[in-house]
């Protein structure tokens, strides 16, 4: 018999509760495992489609949206860093063809269609998402709220630029939103409204209905437990390899022990328990993954990846798993005053051939045509050699061709480091 307070104790024995045996796994495997899942384990062999963004966006289960944009904005910036150069504008036809739909996910995020029932019960019952869904506005302004909603299904989509603030009124950003937009996001969070499509990455609302014109909740609507539990497994499944203090944070589930839980779904041989050395609590591979857990334990597969990646990027978006799985601390700093930041405004963490070696603070100058590297910063301990050195400018110059800004210029540097990779930008411009 299961012993469930044990399962929530992070010292409890890994894998002692769960029917199949279980391997050990060394850190670097579990890493291995978290790049293959998430598309960073190899360079792309040939020149992305527009099934590939689809894809791509699949195998992480969502993409998350920020508007920050001194280089692509970041879920066009995710999708760079697995796919290589790539058009931006499929990624746009995706959402209006209807393959995928925004909602609060890991935060606002794009999500395959396929999984709108999982997230449902959200739009349902948005009482507990907290600032995303504003209560008190919806209940005070029901009335013009409603009379939106009607306004747009009897004329058609709108977007929040579509209403004039009052005169001398210019705002003073998301805080101080005009009351449209207010009322468009308590429509948004209750599921009456979906984004049916961007228009230079303005969000078009439109009625649910007219979106998703085949979606009935008495038909298709799994029950609550079904969905926590298909959540789950696509959090494991995206993860490669899953804590049960990583479980909550991917889909933003409700913050509570899942211990128990993923030894369930072992013991239903959805997930493989495994050890991973050094860690305490127990760790599940999704079973989809088996084939790859031995290869990655003997170091046969390993990642080959070198290339920049979001601030926004499922491998560090959650700052204690980044800090578990690649010793790698990051906070973005765009938030942070500019007297106090160590790394800079939009710092995006540098992924070498499975580890995260280091950040660089960038900033795409497209009419002058240039991609400025203000600093970059190394972690510590990480050696500069020439197979380092060679695979940052060639990650650095791709980065920049597909911004359109060719023109590499390097600031700040570790001593030694800027000149080298200067000396390759002309050596490549030889």
């Amino acid at each position: 018999m299961r012993d469930d307070a044990a399962l929530e104790d992070n010292d409890a024995s890994p894998c002692a509760s769960s029917a199949a045996s279980c391997v050990t796994l060394p850190l670097a495997a579990a890493r291995t495992l978290h790049l293959a899942a998430q598309g960073l384990l190899a360079p792309p062999r040939r020149k992305a489609t527009s099934d590939d963004v689809l894809n791509a966006i699949r195998r992480m289960a969502q993409l998350q949206i920020d508007t920050i944009h001194v280089v692509a904005r970041s879920p066009y910036f995710v999708l760079f860093s697995r796919l290589g150069a790539y058009d931006m504008r499929w990624l746009d036809a995706h959402l209006a063809a209807g393959h995928l739909f925004e909602y609060w996910s890991h935060e606002a995020c794009f999500v395959p269609i396929e999984d709108y029932g999982l997230l449902r019960h959200r739009m349902l019952d948005p009482s507990g998402m907290g600032w995303k869904y504003a209560a008190e506005w919806h209940a005070r302004h029901r009335r013009e709220i409603d009379a939106l909603l009607q306004s747009i299904r009897e004329n058609g989509p709108v977007r929040s630029s579509d209403f004039a603030r009052a005169d001398g009124d210019k705002g003073g950003g998301w805080w101080d939103w005009k009351p449209e937009k207010r009322h468009l996001e308590v429509l948004f969070a209750t599921g009456a409204l979906m984004v049916a499509q961007r228009h230079n990455f303005q969000r078009v609302y439109d009625v649910a209905e007219r979106v998703l014109p085949n979606w009935n909740d008495a038909r298709d609507l799994p029950t609550r437990a079904e969905a926590e539990r298909t959540l789950l497994l696509r959090t494991a499944l995206a993860l490669g390899v899953l804590r049960a203090d990583w479980a909550a944070d991917y889909y933003r589930l409700p913050r509570r022990p899942y211990a128990q839980a993923l030894h369930a779904l072992a013991d239903a041989g959805e997930l493989i328990p495994v050890r991973v050395a050094g860690w305490k609590p127990d760790a599940f591979v999704h079973r989809d993954h088996a084939p790859l857990i031995d290869a990655a334990a003997n170091g046969t597969l390993a990642s080959t990846v070198t290339t920049l990646l979001s601030p926004f990027d499922p491998v560090v978006w959650d700052r204690k798993r980044a800090v578990t799985l690649f010793g790698f601390d990051y906070a973005i700093e765009c938030y942070t005053p500019a007297h106090k930041r160590k790394y800079g405004y939009f710092a995006l963490p540098i992924l070498n051939r499975g580890k995260l070696i280091g950040r660089v603070d960038a900033k795409a100058h497209r009419a002058q045509r240039v991609f400025e590297v203000k600093a970059l910063h190394l972690e510590p301990g990480v050696r500069i050699s020439g197979r380092l050195v060679s695979d940052v400018r060639r990650a650095l110059q791709r980065c920049a061709d597909w911004h359109e800004t060719p023109e590499l210029r390097i600031g700040e540097a570790p001593h030694g480091l800027a000149d080298a990779l200067l000396a390759q930008t002309l050596q490549g411009d030889a």
